[in-house]
């Protein structure tokens, strides 16, 4: 598996070795040992999936502390585009954002840490979308940013009135009412 850094120090993606012939290809989707080299000592406790259609945009999405999550995602069937923004107050990368394709074809992860906000649209007709994560979904602590916060200035890379969102997701605040997430603490 390859490493590749991004911009945010934090932010990281893995481009696994895929062996393939004609029977079709064989790859490690994980690896504990490799995950503590990169990231450090995390623990995943939670897999997650979801099914979405060509425009469906979920997030921004967070868990406030104490039970904020760390995010291992790849999409095994399809393409998104995946974006974290840091919401760690004080960070020097406060409000900046990574995004990445992921797709069925290039296989790639995208790790999300703790004090980051997540999403993704899908750009294909659909998407299955798969997350492990480091702590348990806890209802009472779900978060949310504004997905079109002009101070972030995301581009979905898809017209606005092609896009679907939740009934939530429409109506999270801007990036200044989110107040739980220090930086240092993370």
């Amino acid at each position: 598996m390859t490493v590749i850094r991004t911009s945010i120090p934090e932010i990281l993606i893995f481009e696994p070795q895929v062996f393939g012939d004609a029977r079709g290809y064989f790859l490690e989707s994980f690896r504990q040992d490799f995950i503590k080299e990169h990231i450090g000592d995390v623990q995943f406790v939670q897999d997650n999936e979801s099914y979405s259609q060509r425009g469906v945009l979920r997030g921004l999405h967070f868990q406030r502390p104490p039970f904020t999550q760390a995010k291992l995602v790849r999409v095994i069937h399809g393409e998104v585009l995946d974006i974290a923004v840091d919401i760690r107050i004080g960070s020097p990368t406060f409000g900046q954002y990574e995004s990445v394709i992921l797709s069925g074809e290039n296989k790639r992860q995208f790790y999300v840490p703790r004090g980051f906000a997540h999403g993704f649209v899908v750009l294909s007709e659909t998407a299955l979308f798969s997350y492990k994560c480091d702590n348990y979904y806890a209802p009472a602590y779900d978060g949310g940013m504004q997905w079109n916060d002009p101070k972030i200035g995301i581009d979905w890379r898809l017209p606005v009135e092609q896009l679907l969102l939740s009934e939530k997701d429409k109506t999270h605040p801007s990036i200044d009412a989110i107040t739980d997430f220090k930086y240092g603490e993370f």
